[in-house]
């Protein structure tokens, strides 16, 4: 390029010769040399390279942040698909694809570790004894919820949510708490000089995945007569608030005591204690009632301190408490559901180009991390989870499975797809009734139920965006086929394969 700029430079000044000095075409003509390094000409150069020195500088401050300019990609390059529209030519003009093949090797490698060493249940204890000290070991026979009486003050019965975190965050959770006031008194039990109240968890929790329609199955399962909601829809407090964490860039705040997050099932408990009173004999049908808790983070985010395994995961103390709990996690393609995460949080400038660069560059931070870490290392990398421009962690749906079957046994852990949800809504929402222990519906209320309109559906503006580039669809493809294998094989489910005719 720097041979044709000379030679260019050349011809033109050639004609600019004839407007110089004639002395100096005198003595500057009688040899090439001396006719290009006329000062004439050396200025025109000067000029000419500056002015292409600033527009390689313009065109290498626009280039791809993720490469230097002038120098080769480390990323190998793979053969992409001829696209027809603008955004999948960008695509295929910046050459930069990751070499797929050298990093499913490394992750399939990775894929085949031994398990994680679970706790002790004493370590888990101690790690937050306080919650241990709130919540007893045992809870109250024939009653199918975990409950327990606890002994309350007659100074704290005039206000019980005064000091409550979750009432005092925003007037809508105030207003809730508010509504709770009149009713907390009339349920209060006295014996022996001492008030107490009924204290319940939740019987069953939907802890994932987000974008997989647990929005939509915790709102019908709602709808059943036997099952009762938090106040709150999303409390948080096994992932973030029990460690008074907030969100990645504000870092750790207040912790909310675990007295604030029982307080969310205060209606559950009133309505179980409303039934026993009714009825001396405790028929077993009166203490059917259930609550259950809709985090569609809790399977993966338990916000590690280092840049290693954590050695303490949320299921650890969920199971020291309830070793019988329900465990509901509903899944997607995994490539999907990050394009709905996407279109979900960006809500700006989202475009199929931009999906892509992101997904690019997510898999390369990944790649990165797993060159000097363990894959579930990389897996509850906050360091990492913060750098991605995607979530693409929440996709690894089988390396937070494992984890949580080793606290777990399989038949307390129902996994459903959406895709399933989707095509056949009354027959999966029977799978849940079944596993929870729930009555059947009546036909009418089934009906009621068919009939809802979807929760959290995708909006119109995230469909005007359209669907994602097939490059971008084969890149996240190929990454997530060694964790659907190992998933399917995990479920003895070929569906969770998601593969594509």
């Amino acid at each position: 390029m720097f041979m044709v700029l000379l030679c260019f430079f050349y011809c033109w000044q050639t004609n600019m010769c004839e407007t110089l000095d004639h002395k100096w075409g005198l003595l500057l003509s009688s040899t090439c040399l001396g006719r290009f390094f006329s000062k004439a000409r050396v200025v025109c150069f000067l000029v000419v390279l500056t002015l292409t020195l600033l527009i390689m500088a313009s065109y290498n401050l626009t280039w791809d942040k993720t490469r230097l300019p002038f120098t080769t990609s480390p990323i190998q390059v793979r053969p992409g698909v001829v696209q027809s529209n603008t955004a999948a030519a960008k695509v295929s003009s910046q050459n930069n694809l990751i070499d797929m093949k050298q990093l499913v090797e490394i992750i399939n490698s990775k894929l085949e570790y031994t398990p994680r060493k679970v706790p002790d249940e004493k370590d888990v204890i101690e790690m937050d004894s306080h919650l241990f000290s709130v919540i007893p070991r045992h809870f109250l026979p024939g009653v199918k919820s975990p409950c327990w009486y606890k002994e309350i003050s007659s100074e704290r019965s005039t206000d019980p949510y005064r000091n409550n975190h979750y009432c005092r965050s925003s007037p809508t959770r105030k207003t809730l708490c508010d509504k709770m006031r009149p009713n907390f008194h009339k349920h209060l039990q006295h014996r022996d000089g001492k008030l107490f109240r009924l204290r319940c968890l939740p019987y069953f929790y939907i802890i994932g995945q987000p974008k997989c329609g647990t929005t939509d199955l915790y709102s019908t399962l709602k709808m059943h007569p036997e099952v009762q909601s938090s106040i709150i829809k999303e409390p948080h407090w096994w992932t973030r608030k029990r460690l008074g964490f907030q969100r990645f860039k504000d870092g750790f705040s207040n912790i909310f005591p675990v007295e604030d997050y029982l307080d969310l099932f205060e209606v559950t408990a009133q309505h179980i204690q409303e039934k026993m009173n009714r009825n001396s004999s405790r028929d077993h049908h009166t203490t059917q009632f259930v609550t259950g808790e809709h985090i569609p983070s809790t399977m993966w985010d338990n916000r590690p301190r280092k840049e290693t395994e954590p050695s303490f995961l949320t299921q650890d103390f969920i199971h020291t408490l309830q070793p019988g709990a329900k465990i509901i996690i509903t899944l997607r393609d995994p490539e999907v559901l990050l394009y709905s995460d996407y279109l979900f949080f960006r809500r700006d400038k989202e475009s199929v180009m931009d999906f892509h660069q992101r997904a690019m560059k997510s898999v390369q931070l990944f790649q990165s991390c797993l060159s000097q870490w363990s894959l579930r290392a990389c897996a509850y990398n906050r360091s990492l989870f913060s750098s991605k421009p995607l979530r693409l962690h929440v996709g690894l749906y089988v390396v937070f499975l494992l984890d949580w079957l080793t606290v777990f046994h399989r038949d307390q852990i129902l996994v459903l797809r959406l895709e399933d949800y989707a095509a056949d809504k009354r027959a999966t929402l029977q799978k849940a009734f079944d596993f929870l222990g729930l009555s059947p519906l009546s036909v009418e209320l089934e009906e009621e139920v068919m009939k809802q309109r979807v929760a959290n559906s995708r909006g119109v503006k995230d469909k005007k965006v359209g669907p994602m580039l097939p490059a971008t669809r084969d890149l996240l493809r190929e990454f997530h086929q060694p964790f659907n294998r190992k998933l399917a094989s995990v479920l003895d489910d070929s569906a969770f394969l998601w593969s594509y005719p």
